[in-house]
């Protein structure tokens, strides 16, 4: 299924390689003139210290291995397209086994150029080259700095040899050539239809398309069965998995194709996930994961996605309608190999309907704003990790999640179920509590749907339950005491808040005892904030059905966590909501109005 989607994307993509063509970094051009009679070398590598992009054009390209390496078509090294043996330049000059070598490859190439030019005898550049090859290499002026392993094109006059037609139907022949398997012909399971199957896949996954966590970066092959003990019935390679020269390379090609495009994927520290449409979009969805707020535009499609799913018809009813799919493919590295870690093949609209839920189950209210904020998934990932000197750490998040949230999106399912432990220790650890980690405690209490009691995503009045009645009620004793002392060096939440979201009844008891001597102060000095406060915790001690829990478990913990949010947003609310209010009646500041009753949060 996954070499038919990618070959189906490669029917549909403009601009893919030539068959068994690759872009490849060109460190020379050999230009011959004159038929053959003159050419000269020039280097085109970027000049150092610049961004200049490498020349790296499409040219013949297929896995090769082992000891007796065989050639490119045309492009290729310096040690196959002139015989120039490694070390050459050195002191001593090259070994005798690296001048063998070099003489055979050069020979090889030399046999596979002339099968070119007997396809095309008509062909000038065809008879140039073969002018230049059979005796103007001696009188070439060699650069002291050309290496043999580097990547040598050729031009005759102005003419690249391998945009030829003549070359790319060769070089496909030679591909089928070298990588079809015994039985030659057969019925491909990519494409249904009776062809030439290959042994191996010709095109490996390009180096370093595929991040590792350990270093590697090699080319890695998609399918491969290399012993006995691998494959089903001691067959080997793609004997058990038939796949024609086509759809080989053409699933190849635009599997590169998307790993090199970054509006269709996404790296991590150890994997890659890339991904495509059957049909073409107009919004691209995976973009609004990390910037949901980024402009107008862009927060109205994040709006309506959220609509549609209380809409009708459901967005189960509209899979029906909307032929679209979408697939998404993860991929890791385990040395020459490819891991496919995950495989996603749904309807877009069921896409478009869990990447809806995503953000409504993790919205988080801003007070000051007054709107509901969504925040970025590298964001959320990152909020995972060490919080210090005012900025999360790179590289200390959770070692995963990005890829694990980033399938939650997708797939609409819980996150994994190490993230709220982990988040809760974080907190208990840095006491950072903002608008990321909120999030992440929103989204993993509101998964799985069916769940009835998924967090809102502003203060919950009428809530009940203990964990949360907790984190409110801790809220409001922080804001009496910065209340009533403005310049407090140490709060009550930098002592206390990592003993009360696991085991606040003791604590919540003791600061209860301690607010008093505070509500006292803001009776004497400030008597509307002495009443507000006093009300509003009068009003959540209230709330409670039986005395505040001794022990919260990592659930009722991250309830605790919002519920103390959700009360200070609120409170933020509150104030600015005052404040615009003697904006409006003309006041200057604070002193020339009545004191409001809410209390502002410290920023």
């Amino acid at each position: 299924m996954l070499l038919q989607r990618l070959t189906e994307q490669a029917d549909r993509l403009e601009g893919l390689p030539p068959e068994f063509y690759r872009p490849r970094q060109i460190h020379w051009v050999l230009t011959i003139l004159d038929g053959g009679a003159r050419a000269h070398l020039a280097n085109r590598r970027p000049p150092k210290g610049t961004k200049e992009a490498p020349f790296a054009p499409p040219v013949p390209f297929v896995q090769r291995s082992g000891t007796k390496v065989l050639p490119y078509l045309l492009v290729d090294t310096a040690e196959f397209v002139l015989g120039r043996a490694k070390h050459a330049t050195a002191p001593d000059g090259p070994t005798e086994k690296g001048q063998t070598e070099a003489e055979r490859r050069h020979t090889d190439y030399l046999a596979l150029v002339r099968r070119w030019a007997d396809s095309a005898p008509s062909d000038p550049a065809a008879v140039a080259l073969l002018a230049f090859l059979g005796g103007g290499i001696a009188d070439l002026q060699m650069p002291e700095d050309l290496d043999a392993r580097d990547t040598i094109a050729i031009m005759v006059d102005s003419t690249w040899l391998h945009d030829l037609p003549s070359a790319k139907g060769l070089w496909a022949q030679v591909v089928r050539e070298r990588k079809g398997g015994a039985a030659e012909q057969g019925l491909c399971l990519v494409c249904g239809e009776l062809g030439s199957l290959l042994a191996t896949i010709p095109e490996p996954v390009k180096k370093g398309a595929i991040p590792s966590s350990s270093g590697g970066s090699n080319e890695a092959q998609l399918v491969s069965v290399n012993t006995a003990a691998q494959g089903r019935g001691g067959a080997i390679q793609l004997v058990n998995t038939p796949v024609c020269d086509r759809c080989g390379g053409r699933s190849m090609a635009a599997l590169n194709h998307l790993l090199a495009s970054d509006a269709h994927r996404r790296r991590f520290a150890d994997g890659v996930m890339v991904w495509w449409t059957r049909e073409p979009v107009e919004q691209p969805l995976i973009a609004l994961l990390d910037d949901p707020g980024a402009d107008p535009a862009t927060a109205a499609v994040v709006a309506h996605l959220i609509d549609v799913l209380h809409d009708r018809p459901t967005p189960a009813a509209l899979r029906r309608v909307n032929a679209n799919d979408f697939y998404a493919l993860t991929l890791g590295l385990n040395n020459a190999r490819t891991v496919i870690r995950e495989w996603l093949d749904i309807p877009l609209a069921e896409v478009e309907a869990n990447l809806g839920a995503w953000f409504e189950d993790h919205g988080v209210f801003d007070g000051w704003a007054g709107t509901i904020r969504y925040t970025p998934l590298w964001l959320l990932a990152l909020a995972t990790g060490r919080h210090s000197s005012g900025q999360y750490v790179k590289g200390n998040a959770l070692h995963g999640i990005e890829r694990d949230l980033l399938l939650t999106a997708l797939r609409g399912t819980p996150p994994p179920a190490r993230l709220l432990p982990h988040l809760l220790q974080r907190i208990r650890a840095d006491r950072r509590i903002d608008t990321p980690r909120i999030a992440l405690l929103h989204l993993a209490l509101s998964r799985p749907h069916h769940r009835t009691d998924r967090p809102v995503p502003s203060l919950d009045p009428t809530s009940t339950d203990p964990a949360y009645l907790c984190g409110r009620t801790f809220a409001v004793l922080e804001a009496i005491q910065r209340t009533a002392l403005r310049d407090v060096n140490t709060t009550i939440s930098d002592k206390y808040f990592g003993t009360a979201m696991t085991a606040p009844a003791s604590v919540l008891a003791t600061l209860r005892r301690g607010a008093n001597a505070h509500l006292k102060r803001l009776r004497r000095d400030n008597a509307p904030a002495f009443y507000a406060l006093e009300t509003r915790l009068a009003q959540v001690f209230g709330a409670f059905t039986d005395d505040p829990p001794t022990h919260l478990t990592p659930v009722q913990q991250a309830r605790f966590v919002i519920g103390y949010e959700q009360q200070r947003a609120a409170d933020l609310a509150a104030a600015k909501a005052a404040k615009d209010a003697r904006a409006a009646k003309g006041f200057s500041n604070a002193n020339d109005a009545p004191q409001d009753a809410a209390v502002t949060r410290a920023s």
